[in-house]
């Protein structure tokens, strides 16, 4: 019961913390000049990620790297195909934005990059350090594309959304608490799950896929919820490409950095190809083939085929456990 309650407790405490920590540091962005849009596409996309980056550390520094590896993948195939699954299913996400169009084959080349890299069945210092090598070219990407995105849907929508920045002294406040409480609450979390998977004598690359994944991605489903639901499709999609994006390139290289060391044969043969797969399904939902002229959608029957794709996915786990 104490190991529930501090998954419990410190999965509300790190989205908590994570939503003050992304308005501390918008704000302070905003009142030092810089445009909606690159805050749009970098501090909200790093802070939404923000969960799933501490909980990384945490368990990397603390000799549970399967737990970081199923979390950064875990994520990626939570934010496809549960996370957007539901968003489409509420309302069809139409996409409009060019920065989005070039966001999603990058997502796909990182994703076929990560592959690579993990063939060998190991994840070591070089690998984690190429990530991060990709992770500041993904940043200067964006600030580049934020300085030529001018008249884009996605700028608009984030101008909208940021129209009210808090003032400085208030934003500094909540960045301060954001990055306080953010590695309390992963710790926390990472001690429950840990102690929950030695007691159910399951890997903590399983717990790391479904627990701690469905968790800490909560904040990219409020966000992409609130998002569609104020018709700003193109923020409720760039949120989850850039945490997508970042799991991968900073995330996945956490335990690579810290804890580097054999990868299960799972993560080989099982969890990246389905990664790569959803975010495949989402390329070709979302890039403007098939004659779209406009952008890509997702309509509720493709929302449909990403549920029961995850739910497919999530009964494949369950099934490794118990066959276990």
């Amino acid at each position: 019961m104490l190991n529930l309650l501090a998954i419990l407790g410190g999965f509300c405490l790190l989205i908590w913390s994570a939503d003050r920590f992304i308005a501390g540091a918008a704000g302070v962005a905003q009142r030092l000049g810089a445009p909606p849009l690159l805050i749009g596409l970098t501090i909200v996309a790093l802070g939404t990620s923000a969960p799933e980056i501490l909980v990384s550390v945490v368990a990397a520094l603390q000799g549970n790297p399967g737990l970081a590896v199923g979390n950064a993948l875990g994520s990626n195939i939570t934010n496809i195909g549960l996370i957007l699954g539901v968003v489409a299913l509420a309302k069809p996400l139409q996409a409009h934005s060019a920065v989005l169009r070039r966001e999603l084959p990058l997502l796909l080349l990182t994703g076929a990059l990560t592959y690579a890299l993990c063939m060998d069945n190991n994840l070591d210092r070089a690998d984690g350090l190429t990530l991060i090598c990709g992770a500041v070219a993904f940043v200067l990407f964006l600030g580049w594309m934020a300085r030529r995105g001018m008249h884009d849907p996605i700028e608009q929508e984030y101008s909208e959304e940021l129209k009210n920045p808090l003032p400085m002294p208030r934003a500094v406040f909540w960045l301060l608490v954001g990055l306080v409480l953010l590695p309390l609450s992963s710790r926390l979390l990472v001690w429950g799950a840990v102690n929950v998977a030695m007691a159910l004598g399951v890997s903590d690359l399983i717990i790391g896929l479904t627990i701690i994944a469905i968790g800490t991605s909560l904040p990219e489903m409020a966000a992409s919820l609130a998002g569609v639901l104020k018709n700003e499709h193109d923020i409720a999609l760039g949120n989850v490409l850039g945490s997508n994006m970042f799991n991968l390139l900073i995330v996945l290289a956490m335990p690579g950095l810290i804890a580097p060391g054999e990868l299960s044969p799972d993560v080989i043969s099982r969890d990246i190809p389905v990664m790569l797969t959803f975010t495949a399904a989402l390329f070709l939902m979302c890039y403007p083939l098939r004659g779209k002229q406009h952008g890509g959608r997702i309509n509720r029957f493709e929302a449909t085929l990403l549920l029961l794709g995850f739910v497919g996915y999530e009964l494949l786990l369950y099934r490794s456990v118990i066959n276990a």
